[in-house]
């Protein structure tokens, strides 16, 4: 049966042809299209005429288009149907490297990345530890490791992720960092600074409940506690030092202003207790050491500013944070850092992740471990030959913008093509093989580069004395084919006839493997959350685990042992 679109593909193919138009200056390329569609789909690639049509069609309409009516017309339509595709545009036009941080000294920039260790790192923890260690770099300054480990309840810490997520960071960054701070052996100075703040009158011990407070601050009307004197929120403050309250029952408190226009703002919280016999700390060290914590926008106010944090770079969602932290700074007579911020990135395929689900999902078992390479944590993505420098690079390019941004998978891969490709021996795997036995005169011999642009890497030796060959299943459709870098052959009932040594015409080239070379294998990828086995041969080779290499025609892959392979993703078909 002839393989027909459903709406929502032909509708990608058209905007996916927009887009190419409006890159090239109403100049789109069928080839260029097809490429970034299958990276996309590769559930496409089994039909590829079909496709190779419809893109010629939706090419000729998107160039027509800016040809009659402009590329504002074409920019229109993107905007309108598809402003994802169109972000991804806007985003690769931005010329590369980061910005100058605002009012920063060469030598005198101290940056921070301030992960919470409720379990390794993610791929959007990433973006913040390239971006403040690239500016670390800029300015020859300090990049911090800090983690901020002060609620053990909602988001309890996990003991092993301290050291890992030093490990990720100095597998990511390729150095380790010039401090590490640990919010949780510091509770005693936030609890100084709380002290501060009450003898100066900018902080108070509230005792109303968390509804009740709502009322006020809904009301913008000031608590009766908020009236209370110096001594009076001493005496409060070492009775819950001392264990005398209960959690809920006794906050300390910033005094701001109940009629600011943002409700975040108005007398926010800045320390609590905690009931750690109940929820220990997990580090032994801490344990039930403390009943009073910090907040987070309190701690990491108070540590930025001892720890000489001049720029803050993070998300836009923490913008009242920022907010909040500078009533505190301006009570305290402190200068606040400089603050950058970027946007939310979505990747489709991914969807919504969050640690804590992650973890949860973890000890549920649906997946393996924090290595499972079907999650988008560091380990997951190392677990699949995602390369460092390639994570660099796909946060670098995108750089630093306030605007939400979505975009493919397809985008990391191509940075980890460009991080392998150079380095990756080639390998060849047939999938769902089938036997075949050449005849006619052929040599017995044939030497293949390991790398088609390095000599040096050498060459790996197929020996054809049998004559038994594998080709791929999907192949067998052409019956007349030229196996890579060998000959010219047609195929009849299981027997490949050896017709030209040399190329004699157009028939497809395909790639294939002498059964005497080969292992049973099997190449291991991601889809829809599953993990697919895909069997084949794979030719024999002496790789050691780890090793990224190319399966032509198939993808990247990185070696498990001599028979089983991760797909890190499939070849680029982008021209």
């Amino acid at each position: 049966m002839d393989w027909k679109p459903d709406e929502a593909t032909h509708d990608l193919i058209r905007h996916v042809a927009l887009q190419n138009a409006l890159e090239y200056e109403g100049k789109a390329a069928a080839g260029s299209v097809i490429g970034r569609i299958m990276a996309m789909r590769g559930d496409l690639r089994q039909h590829g005429k079909a496709v190779t049509g419809l893109v010629a069609t939706e090419v000729a309409n998107a160039n027509t288009l800016a040809s009659q009516e402009g590329l504002e017309a074409v920019h229109s339509v993107l905007e309108l149907e598809a402003p994802h595709l169109l972000e991804k545009r806007e985003v690769k036009a931005r010329r590369e490297g980061l910005p100058e941080l605002k009012n920063a000294e060469k030598g005198n920039v101290v940056l921070r990345f301030a992960p919470n260790p409720n379990g390794p790192l993610s791929f959007g923890h990433a973006r913040g530890l390239v971006i403040n260690s690239a500016f670390r770099d800029m300015y020859d300054g300090e990049f911090i490791l800090r983690f901020d480990d002060t609620d053990t309840k909602v988001k309890p810490p996990m003991l092993e992720a301290y050291e890992r997520i030093q490990e990720e960071t100095e597998w990511l960054i390729g150095r380790k960092p010039d401090r590490v701070v640990i919010a949780s052996d510091r509770i005693e100075t936030y609890h100084q600074h709380a002290t501060d703040m009450l003898e100066q009158g900018f902080g108070y011990v509230c005792r109303c409940t968390a509804d009740a407070f709502k009322e006020f601050r809904v009301s913008k009307t000031n608590c009766p506690c908020r009236s209370q004197n110096v001594q009076d929120n001493l005496v409060l403050w070492k009775r819950m030092l001392d264990r005398k309250f209960k959690p809920g029952e006794a906050v300390v408190r910033v005094k701001t202003d109940m009629k600011l226009k943002n409700p975040a703002l108005r007398d926010w919280p800045a320390l609590r207790i905690q009931d750690t016999t109940a929820h220990p700390h997990p580090r032994p060290e801490i344990g039930s050491n403390h009943v009073v914590w910090p907040l987070l926008d309190f701690q990491s106010a108070v540590e930025d500013h001892l720890q000489g944090v001049t720029h803050i770079v993070r998300g836009k969602d923490l913008m009242d944070s920022t907010r909040k932290q500078t009533l505190l700074y301006e009570h305290f007579g402190w200068t606040y850092p400089e603050t950058m911020y970027w946007g939310r990135v979505k990747v489709h395929e991914w969807g919504g992740f969050s640690t804590s689900q992650m973890r949860a999902d973890i000890e549920d078992g649906r997946y393996s471990d924090w290595d499972d390479p079907r999650l988008p944590t560091l380990a997951g993505l190392r677990q699949r030959g995602i390369q460092a420098r390639a994570l660099r690079s796909f946060w670098n390019e995108l750089g630093i913008t306030q605007k939400d941004i979505s975009v493919p998978l397809a985008t990391l891969y191509s940075h980890n093509t460009k991080a392998v490709d150079d380095e990756a021996p080639r390998l060849t795997f047939v999938r769902h093989a089938v036997e075949f036995q050449l005849t006619g005169d052929h040599p017995n011999q044939l030497s293949i580069p390991v790398h088609p642009n390095h000599a040096s890497m050498g060459l790996r030796g197929w020996k054809l004395n049998d004559g038994r060959i594998w080709l791929e299943g999907e192949d067998l459709e052409k019956m007349d084919l030229r196996l890579k870098e060998f000959a010219d052959v047609a195929l009849h009932d299981q027997e490949a006839r050896v017709e030209s040594i040399e190329r004699s015409d157009k028939r497809p080239i395909v790639h294939w493997l002498p059964a005497s070379q080969s292992v049973s294998a099997v190449v291991l990828s991601t889809k829809d959350d599953t993990i697919v086995h895909t069997e084949g041969q794979l030719e024999r080779h002496k790789h050691k685990a780890g090793t990224i290499v190319q399966l032509e025609r198939v993808g990247y892959a990185i070696v498990i042992d001599n028979a089983t392979l991760m797909l890190c993703h499939e070849e680029s078909q982008e021209q």
